[in-house]
């Protein structure tokens, strides 16, 4: 028999829209909404938004939003019976939701065993191969450069270097050969230490015409464990998501069900308890899929389930984290229309996508009938240089795919920022490209389509297929990020 645990106060340890997004819900629930604040974002929506605040920490990330021991100490003193992660910063920290459980703290998401099972890449390839669902050829952890140039021997170059404490695409590099794995090596490893504390990587063989899709799962704790569709979130640059939809177009229904039946296994291999997200690679070539690894959190693209489900995904998060049932089975799920989703980032990409903040002279965003915004923004707002740069997801819901693309593309031409450089211009360059509708993307597209000098993408590029030196993380770009506090 499940406890029931009764949330009536909880406090969101994030920032930004997704802070925002969950004080929402939760308002909505009749539930309170207490945020944390680093002392840059007393003035932050969220703050305006919640039923109190309290300051954790000075500017960056490491003294407040990751300080472990302040957020709990702020949970506790105002008398919150759970804490939400959003995502980022400490929603995947195995340590912080045993820290949270000690101290009587509802942690809204997985429990500390299946955070520790997922936030270990090798572990979870492990976990997906006993539970029958494919993986790409790869090899265990690796701790110096001479383990990974004899396993690369045994695998087949080219190969991808990843990180096997962490994810978004930090750490990860491709080589082709020794020559470049070495210093590959070398780079990723730094970079997965100066984000994770652990600097072990692992390898998998290269597929260079791959597309990313993600099934949806939400469980609860009586083994109840059902599918919200996938997404496809193949439009990446240096493997960080720019565009994303659901469900993901162009799959063949033997493969659509196959991935979706696959990510339902593995969670009910291990007794998964919240939403989650199950990642998987598809080879374009060979219309096979293979697992990439397990996202255990609410993501960012979740919107544009919610458009096609009609499910509040934190909702759904609040309930399992209460001790309830689901309440609803698979064929209680319907998946109808199209969604879209469109990430607006303070970055110039005429400029390399140089981070660019500063006070919102001019924010004017679009609506209308099929378009939801999940914004922390407003008018005169500072975008402070101390955190990630999304300012908004622009989401659009439509019967077909071809409306979501049209309506998507009315609401970017409609949106007004000035005081600080965004990618709104580019997103709708990519939308409306012949190789985004014909769904002729992987995730190596941008790489190629993106015209540096205009911000924007070349009409005439198509999937793109090879390797190339560019996107593929090759410079300390990140890691200087990393250090300075500025990425999350």
């Amino acid at each position: 028999m499940v406890e029931r645990r009764e949330i009536r106060r909880v406090l969101i340890a994030n920032r930004g829209e997704v802070a925002v997004r969950i004080i929402r819900t939760c308002h909505r629930l009749g539930i309170e909404a207490v945020v944390a604040v680093s002392e840059p974002d007393r003035s932050s929506l969220a703050a305006d938004l919640a039923d109190q605040t309290v300051c954790i920490g000075p500017p960056g990330v490491r003294d407040s939003y990751l300080n472990q021991r302040s957020i709990l100490a702020a949970a506790l003193s105002r008398g919150c019976d759970a804490l939400h992660p959003g995502y980022g910063f400490l929603s995947e920290e195995a340590s912080f939701a045993a820290l949270c459980v000690e101290n009587g703290v509802t942690f809204i998401g997985p429990s500390p065993a299946m955070l520790e099972l997922f936030g270990d890449k090798v572990t979870a390839r492990e976990t997906a191969t006993a539970a029958g669902v494919p993986v790409v050829q790869g090899s265990g952890p690796l701790g110096t450069a001479v383990e990974a140039v004899v396993a690369a021997s045994a695998i087949g170059y080219p190969v991808l270097l990843k990180a096997v404490h962490g994810g978004g695409g930090r750490g990860m590099r491709v080589a082709r050969d020794e020559g470049e794995l070495v210093p590959a090596y070398a780079l990723g490893s730094a970079e997965a230490l100066a984000a994770f504390g652990n600097g072990e990587m692992f390898l998998e063989q290269w597929v260079s015409r791959g597309r990313h899709v993600e099934v949806q799962i939400v469980a609860d704790a009586e083994g109840n464990v059902l599918y919200l569709g996938d997404r496809d979130c193949s439009v990446q640059r240096r493997y960080q998501k720019l565009v994303e939809e659901a469900p993901a177009p162009g799959l063949s229904l033997s493969l659509q069900g196959r991935v979706r039946d696959a990510a339902v296994r593995l969670a009910r291999s291990v007794g998964y308890s919240s939403i989650g997200t199950v990642e998987f690679l598809i080879d374009c070539d060979r219309d096979e899929f293979f697992f990439l690894e397990v996202n255990p959190r609410l993501q960012v693209e979740h919107g544009v389930t919610e458009l096609i489900t009609g499910i509040d995904l934190v909702a759904l998060q609040l309930k399992v984290a209460s001790g309830d049932r689901l309440g609803i089975v698979q064929q209680d799920v319907r998946l109808t229309g199209s969604g879209l989703e469109c990430r607006i980032n303070a970055e110039d990409p005429t400029q390399g996508f140089q981070p660019s903040p500063g006070r919102l002279s001019m924010w004017r965003q679009p609506g209308g009938p099929g378009v939801r915004i999940d914004t922390h923004c407003y008018q005169d707002y500072v975008v402070p240089p101390y955190y990630d740069s999304l300012l908004a997801k622009v989401m659009t819901y439509a019967a077909s795919r071809d409306e979501a693309i049209e309506c998507m593309a009315e609401a970017l031409d409609s949106f007004r920022i000035e005081g600080v450089k965004s990618t709104v211009q580019l997103v709708r360059s990519i939308v409306t490209s012949a190789a985004f509708r014909n769904v002729d993307v992987t995730t190596r597209w941008l790489d190629g389509a993106l015209d540096p000098g205009a911000g924007s993408v070349r009409e005439e590029t198509t999937s793109g297929d090879g390797i190339g030196t560019e996107g593929i993380n090759n410079d300390a770009e990140w890691l200087d990020s990393q250090r300075s506090g500025k990425a999350r």
